[in-house]
């Protein structure tokens, strides 16, 4: 801004949002000091550099304040993560189904992981069965984003909104 910008011309753009045309650097400081603002090079690549006459003060605060309200506008996506057993009761596999749901619903991902204990290990197609019944249940409100992965001694589905 002002004394800051090293090019010779400039095409200026007034403080009405008007093009006043290429003219020499110098002209357009004389230009800002009548007006009583400042001279900002808003586009440096260009051949030759955009100009324009602002309040550089309130130019700055006003680009803070719109990256301050996109902040508090963007969602966070958390990954939420439910734990079942390839021995589970229907009754608790409905009270895990209504907690993904919520969470699916409030834009969550959510990571279901089927825990083998024991001889469980043998029978892993209970626990594949199991996570299958999941995606089903979920068909219109989430999609797969990981299918069911072995590791270790845990099976993991990954699960997004839709």
């Amino acid at each position: 801004m002002n004394r800051f910008i090293e090019a010779e011309t400039i095409r200026l753009v007034d403080h009405n949002g008007e093009m006043v045309g290429v003219i020499p650097l110098e002209r357009g400081l004389e230009l800002a000091d009548e007006v009583g603002l400042d001279l900002v090079e808003v586009s440096p690549h260009a051949e030759p550099p955009v100009c324009k006459l602002l309040d550089y003060g309130k130019f700055k605060y006003e680009a803070q304040k719109k990256a301050s309200e996109a902040r508090k506008r963007q969602k966070t996506i958390d990954v939420k993560e439910i734990k079942l057993r390839p021995t589970i009761d229907e009754n608790d596999y409905q009270v895990k189904m209504r907690s993904i749901e919520r969470f699916i619903d409030d834009g969550d991902k959510v990571k279901v992981t089927m825990r083998f204990r024991g001889r469980e290990m043998v029978h892993q197609e209970i626990g594949i069965e199991v996570l299958m019944r999941v995606r089903d249940d979920l068909g219109e409100r989430a999609k797969v984003e990981q299918m069911p992965k072995l590791e270790g001694r845990q099976m993991t589905m990954v699960m997004s909104p839709k």
